[in-house]
């Protein structure tokens, strides 16, 4: 477990975000559309919708995308519909996908849909923002405003200085992914993020979110992890605030794994602690916790084994 590097994942910690600060996001990244967004009437996702008008389309992997319903001000609908993509990867159809999701979403809803996107990859000159063709003299031409994160490397006294909680998301996201052949940097850089967090003086419930996010986005090895934590501790000495998550993650997983090798002793002897190598592995507490549930039913080691070997998603059904 020592020296496994665990891989950045972005869906998880965009999709929080996105859920905690959707009306900053849409400050941060798209001003002139937040302006004329109603925020006194409140916002809803619509995800599990989102899911039922495209869970048929096989258009490539996305990282992230949300559905949310917005009233305009003085528009003259009643309400309108926002669709958000935040994409990680460089994709070919990527284009195709941001419109088959816009025309599914009107007509479904009938109402007019903004698709907008961000995206997070590492090819500067992948820019998409329109998908169209011409047949006959007819004409699609669907275009779509973006974000690209690194655009913002040039702007990073701006994002130092901004106290939105999207200028810490981009400066996170831009740390992963320079530092992702770079541990050590990357352990730098993080230490640096939570630095900076606590001298801005953000409420404490902020700081909270945006360290989860950072500890997401900035994944270390288990090693590098503790050097980390004790040097946010020499921090938090200072700041007088507690930091909860990378240590808390690795004392619940420690915690989980010496239940684990003990169960695995009592109920299959040393054939059972064969199993245990792999079971270090695991970087995921919900699937520790599943397994060491596993050993109260679990008749042999094959059973148990299913409980975390890697199976193909399937969608959710409504």
């Amino acid at each position: 477990m020592a020296n496994k590097t665990p891989q950045t994942e972005y869906d998880s910690p965009w999709k929080q975000m996105l859920q905690l600060y959707f009306q900053d996001f849409m400050q941060f990244f798209f001003p002139q559309a937040h302006a004329q967004i109603d925020w006194s009437r409140g916002f809803v996702f619509l995800d599990q919708e989102l899911q039922q008008v495209v869970r048929d389309a096989e258009l490539g992997k996305r990282l992230i995308d949300k559905l949310v319903k917005i009233y305009r001000i003085g528009g003259e609908e009643s309400w309108l519909l926002i669709h958000v993509e935040v994409q990680s990867q460089e994709e070919t159809d990527f284009p195709r996908r941001m419109f088959v999701y816009n025309y599914r979403i009107f007509d479904r809803y009938n109402r007019s849909v903004a698709s907008l996107a961000v995206l997070g990859d590492d090819n500067i000159k992948w820019r998409p923002n329109q998908f169209g063709y011409e047949l006959f003299g007819c004409t699609v031409d669907f275009q779509f405003p973006i974000i690209k994160l690194l655009d913002y490397q040039q702007r990073r006294r701006e994002l130092e200085a901004s106290r939105n909680p999207f200028a810490t998301v981009v400066l996170a996201h831009l740390a992963a992914v320079q530092t992702r052949s770079n541990r050590l940097q990357r352990k730098q850089l993080k230490l640096a993020l939570v630095r900076r967090l606590y001298e801005q003086g953000f409420e404490r419930e902020a700081v909270i979110n945006l360290l989860v996010f950072i500890d997401w986005m900035l994944t270390l090895p288990l090693d590098l992890e503790l050097e980390f934590k004790t040097e946010v501790e020499q921090l938090e000495a200072q700041v007088r605030m507690q930091y909860v998550t990378s240590f808390e993650r690795i004392a619940r997983m420690e915690s989980l794994l010496e239940g684990i090798e003990v169960g695995l002793k009592l109920k299959f002897g040393t054939l059972g602690l064969s199993l245990l190598p792999e079971i270090s592995t695991l970087e995921d507490v919900e699937q520790l916790r599943a397994v060491l549930k596993g050993l109260e039913t679990a008749s042999n080691l094959d059973e148990l084994r299913s409980l975390y070997q890697p199976t193909t998603d399937t969608p959710p059904e409504n």
